[in-house]
């Protein structure tokens, strides 16, 4: 049975979103809420919102290469079956596991991200993502969730971006107002277990988390093998207001092949622990 039916294929498509009917079981929901736990404590001076890489950890169990002792239940999540069933339904056979963020916004002082488009950060080309976002806490209106701008992608073009120099910020970069129409936003509420999945192009973004409840998803991020992970690019000039180690991060080709033959699946993995 396919992860998707049509109709959500179709919807990811035109909308440039989707809420798919895929949900993990409760037990695997709370393991991974245990590793978000012992993520937290062993990275006290990292924000929450920016838990980059949090599926690689160094020898040792140290930091990796981008500032963050990361947990190995975020790696396998990433290689969930019915997980990579759905992207390859959207992307295609080819699947390369290049990113994994944990934007977890703590009760009461939860940062905002401003709204963006995830390209404008990442080196890649042509570009090409589908984000799975796993909600493992709920995730709605009062306490932050994912907010979209539905059909903002389908133009395929990059809009500027404006820096703010801001530390109440999960990202420093920002689409200037007159990119879009905030008032067409689609609020993204979820459940514990249950995700959502956007394209690289669409704009979008959350509100700061003012409420008694702690907001926590993790974003796993897949390109196609036809794609390039350009690691001598930094789009944003060591501007995003997150640490990012592109030149040495390490690839997984989880599924099919590197249509490209360009990607460097050796890169990264010297430093990694067990």
């Amino acid at each position: 049975m396919a992860a998707l039916s049509q109709a959500e294929v179709g919807q990811y498509h035109d909308q440039g979103y989707l809420v798919p009917s895929l949900r993990l079981p409760a037990p695997l929901v709370d393991s991974l809420r245990d590793a978000l736990d012992r993520l937290i404590r062993d990275n006290p001076g990292v924000r929450p919102e920016k838990l980059v890489s949090a599926h690689l950890y160094g020898r040792g169990g140290q930091a990796n290469a981008e500032g963050v002792r990361g947990q190995a239940e975020f790696m396998a999540l990433a290689r969930h079956p019915q997980i990579l069933d759905a992207v390859e339904q959207l992307i295609g056979p080819d699947i390369i596991l290049w990113g994994c963020h944990v934007f977890c916004k703590p009760a009461g002082d939860g940062h905002e991200t401003p709204w963006h488009q995830d390209g404008h950060y990442w080196p890649i080309r042509p570009l090409a993502t589908c984000t799975v976002w796993v909600a493992l806490d709920a995730s709605t209106v009062e306490n932050g969730c994912l907010r979209v701008i539905p059909r903002s992608h389908l133009a395929r073009v990059s809009h500027p971006h404006l820096h703010e120099d801001r530390q109440d910020l999960a990202l420093q970069q920002r689409l200037a107002d007159d990119s879009f129409d905030a008032a067409t936003a689609v609020d993204i509420e979820l459940q514990p277990g249950q995700m959502s999945m956007h394209d690289v192009y669409m704009i979008h973004g959350a509100n700061v988390n003012r409420s008694p409840k702690r907001r926590a998803g993790v974003a796993l991020r897949y390109m196609p093998g036809s794609s390039v992970f350009e690691r001598n690019l930094d789009p944003v000039a060591g501007r995003s207001g997150v640490p990012v180690a592109f030149a040495t991060r390490p690839l997984w080709l989880l599924r099919g092949t590197d249509r490209s033959g360009r990607n460097d699946f050796k890169i990264g993995f010297d430093a990694l622990g067990d």
